[in-house]
């Protein structure tokens, strides 16, 4: 399908249009986070001391939808350019990341006055917290991460309306998902203040390759599909893969929304009844007593979804689901060992009280 190739050709011209984007998609976002008003939330430091983040993240997505929005209907700046820009993107976006990297690495050095560490110190990074001007660097990354996936979907629906002058069912399913899934991301950010990226893990290459470069470049395969969609989806098909992203969606969001209430308030009543604990510290209500992972399941049928959107014409849209599927397998399995190695017998009682991890009575 070279119809369907979504970039022009690589040129100088395209690499500093690229660039240019880039600079002044992350520097207004930057900014934006700097100047916008937000909740003020309390999280674990690194190091265990409490820190404080400012959550404008919602507010900034939609603030840069609604000023694309009407740049594009101005004829300011066309939406598309990211579908023909996109190969030229992805490569300015990798040297960003690496550059971006290193900067933090030797940041890091400097500030903490130690000598180099090789290889694993720029993988993982040094610091667990860099901070710009105020800003968090590992807190502020996914919103251009999840932002740019945002706007890629959008340009991809521009593109297929400029060129049929419709947009398809699976075009129309694809964008209501995947908008959902990112305005829920920022409308619960402050959740994000303990989950195991932001508490334990270090801003290194791992994570800035992850947010700027796979997250909106990988995510939005189905997307990419669909702007020359091969076969039509039926109204039944469309039927049965909304109520696989509702599913998963209320098991993901669900899961994850009982523990965080759960942490601020062990007596908070989950599915109608008081919470139930082991010792007052690993819940067994709600999800957290069919499964000891569920929010990883929920969210594998959520890009399942956007993959099934495109049918069964290509493989290449269901590398999504697949790749994050064995992710957060493998995930889960560091996950057991680690709660295994902080909380020793409780940990056993705990799992022989839940014995699932992800798929109920199977696995």
């Amino acid at each position: 399908m070279s119809e369907s190739l979504p970039w022009v050709a690589l040129s100088g011209s395209t690499l500093l249009d690229a660039t240019a984007m880039l600079l002044a998609f992350f520097g207004l976002l930057f900014l934006g986070s700097m100047i916008l008003p937000g909740r003020r939330i309390t999280g674990p430091d690194f190091d265990g001391k409490s820190r404080v983040y400012r959550s404008n993240g919602l507010a900034l997505f939609l603030l840069t939808l609604m000023v694309g929005g009407i740049a594009h209907a101005l004829g300011w700046f066309s939406l598309s350019v990211l579908y023909t820009h996109f190969l030229a993107l992805f490569v300015v976006t990798n040297i960003f990341a690496f550059a971006f990297s290193a900067l933090l690495y030797y940041q890091g050095i400097r500030a903490q006055n130690e000598s180099p560490k090789g290889l694993e110190g720029f993988f993982y990074g040094v610091e667990g917290h860099p901070t710009w001007f105020g800003v968090d660097l590992k807190f502020f990354s996914y919103r251009p991460s999840l932002i740019g996936l945002a706007l890629f979907n959008v340009s991809f629906a521009v593109v297929q309306y400029e060129t049929y002058g419709e947009l398809t069912l699976a075009m129309m399913l694809y964008q209501a998902f995947t908008f959902l899934y990112v305005f829920n991301y920022f409308h619960f950010e402050y959740g994000m203040v303990h989950t195991w990226d932001i508490v334990s893990e270090r801003f290194g290459w791992m994570l800035v390759w992850g947010d700027y470069v796979l997250v909106p470049f990988f995510y939005c395969l189905a997307g990419w599909w669909l702007v020359h969609a091969p076969e039509p989806l039926s109204p039944v098909a469309a039927a049965a893969i909304a109520s696989l992203f509702v599913f998963g969606f209320w098991v993901f969001r669900g899961a994850n929304g009982q523990k965080h209430r759960f942490k601020r308030d062990p007596g908070v009543t989950i599915w109608g009844n008081p919470a139930e604990s082991l010792d007052g510290r690993l819940l067994v209500s709600g999800f957290w007593g069919i499964g000891r992972h569920l929010n990883y399941s929920g969210e594998i049928c959520i890009y399942l979804s956007f993959a099934l959107t495109t049918g069964f014409a290509s493989w290449v849209p269901f590398l999504l689901p697949a790749w994050l599927a064995s992710l957060l397998w493998h995930r889960s399995r560091r996950d057991d060992r680690r709660c295994r190695a902080k909380y020793g017998e409780l940990w056993e009682r705990y799992t022989k009280r839940v014995r699932f991890a992800m798929l109920p009575f199977v696995y």
